[in-house]
């Protein structure tokens, strides 16, 4: 890290007392307004109003007996991360309910969750709501994914002395730079914390500069987890609807880059008119509205939320279903990952590495930046900044079958070196997860 001044937790902010309080009192004081907010999201398919109870608290499922570990996790990306250290902990005997806050990761939780693992939405970060929902739930533990820290729920898990842990921990320096400048909020937030464990040297000392104590380097569990699954029939299906046709993805993109993947396809397909290029919105819910931008422009465009067939004209292929990103990685021999040229952080490489396809992102990947360094220095990535430069890169790999299986194979080697997230998570947390295990015939005789 770069030099800097010592954190203080001492120093003034909110006259000497921090945030934390005024959180508190407003989320009691603003109670009525959560209503309308809940219905405003659900206008926009961002709330389940069949399950909007758990959001207040309430359990829509039962509690299973014994020691159950509370996992939380913001969204998909956080979820996918996080599942394989579920699995090995429930199979250890141990109960989990995992909450989220997007419909598309409750959806992702529901295909892939292991038995003796239930999901809820997080409540609202609400003493009232907090409380509830550690009450039905009487977690033995509350393991928070990165950095999805929400004050009451930390606090309100100290008060009942439930360790609090926080595992694959990323802390960018931007948010690093925010929490500095709120030194005693920083302070009473982080301090609550009892292990950290982060992905990088870099993150390690982030979150030990704003106080925690124990913070230890796990790794990345994203590059661990298995790649996206795909249907089998679903695949058989597009793969015969493709036939030879030179195809490739645009996948996680965000506003801003669908018409960069749109420039890069114009260029492209003056050279190859059949080419077709599968888009695949980060957020699903925008795929009618990414259709209709892209038609505007001219293309011939198909979606998939709406059962459009990919026919011999068809030139983008909007994928805007949910869960189905391994289905288009395993059809494609390149990808471009998104979410790294408009807006700042990257999606994760290593999933269409896995999957046969190369590797090509814009240069704003500061979530997976060691990983995409080591990518790009080893030739298992190609770094894109506009539409000219992605079409360039794009069509030079789809002539070279070689350099695709070259690019695959460098990633491969990257993955490997960066792996094992996972083992070392759970040896360190074995110490805690020992004083918390079930009787051994209990453990054995457990059902889900």
């Amino acid at each position: 890290m770069s030099d800097h001044v010592p954190f203080d937790p001492g120093r003034t902010d909110a006259g000497r007392r921090g945030l934390v309080p005024l959180w508190r009192g407003l989320g009691g004081i603003g109670r009525p307004l959560l209503w309308a907010l809940v219905a405003a999201r659900a206008s926009r398919g961002k709330e389940d109003l069949h399950r909007i109870g758990e959001r207040f608290g309430k359990a829509s499922a039962a509690r299973p007996p014994g020691p159950l570990l509370w996992v939380h996790a913001a969204s998909v990306g956080e979820t996918t991360a996080v599942l394989p250290l579920i699995e090995r902990l429930t199979g250890r005997g141990f109960s989990a309910v995992l909450t989220t806050g997007t419909v598309t990761s409750a959806k992702v939780a529901a295909a892939r969750l292991p038995p003796g693992a239930v999901h809820q939405f997080v409540p609202f970060d609400v003493v009232a709501y907090v409380r509830r929902f550690l009450d039905l739930w009487r977690p033995s533990a509350a393991i928070f994914v990165e950095s999805e820290l929400w004050p009451v729920a930390l606090g309100e898990a100290a008060r009942r002395a439930i360790p609090r842990i926080i595992v694959n921990g990323r802390l960018s320096e931007r948010s690093y730079g925010r929490w500095r400048g709120l030194p005693v909020t920083a302070g009473a937030m982080f301090g609550l914390v009892d292990l950290c464990l982060a992905q990088s040297a870099d993150d390690a000392a982030r979150f030990s500069d704003l106080g925690i104590g124990d913070v230890r380097v796990s790794g990345n569990l994203k590059v661990d987890g298995p790649p996206p699954p795909a249907d089998a029939t679903a695949l058989a299906g597009l793969a015969a609807a493709l036939g030879e046709r030179p195809r490739w993805v645009a996948a996680s993109t965000h506003p801003g880059e669908e018409g960069i993947v749109a420039d890069a396809h114009a260029r492209l397909a003056a050279q190859r008119p059949d080419l077709l290029t599968i888009l695949v919105p980060r957020h699903p819910h925008r795929g009618p509205k990414v259709a209709a931008a892209l038609a505007r422009r001219g293309l011939d465009v198909a979606l998939r939320s709406r059962g459009e067939p990919i026919g011999p004209a068809t030139g983008v292929y909007v994928a805007d279903t949910i869960g189905e990103l391994g289905l288009f990685y395993r059809l494609s021999p390149v990808a471009f990952v998104g979410g790294s040229i408009m807006v700042r952080g990257g999606q994760n490489p290593i999933e269409p590495i896995r999957l046969g396809a190369a590797v090509v992102a814009g240069p704003r990947v500061e979530n997976f930046r060691a990983l995409y360094t080591d990518l790009e220095a080893a030739g298992g990535m190609a770094t894109v900044r506009d539409g000219a430069d992605l079409a360039a890169v794009v069509g030079r790999l789809l002539g070279d079958e070689a350099a695709v299986r070259r690019h695959i194979a460098a990633g491969q080697t990257v993955a490997a070196a960066h792996s094992g997230a996972l083992e070392r998570s759970l040896a360190m947390l074995e110490p805690l997860l020992d004083g918390l295990a079930p009787p051994p015939a209990r453990a054995a005789g457990r059902t889900a």
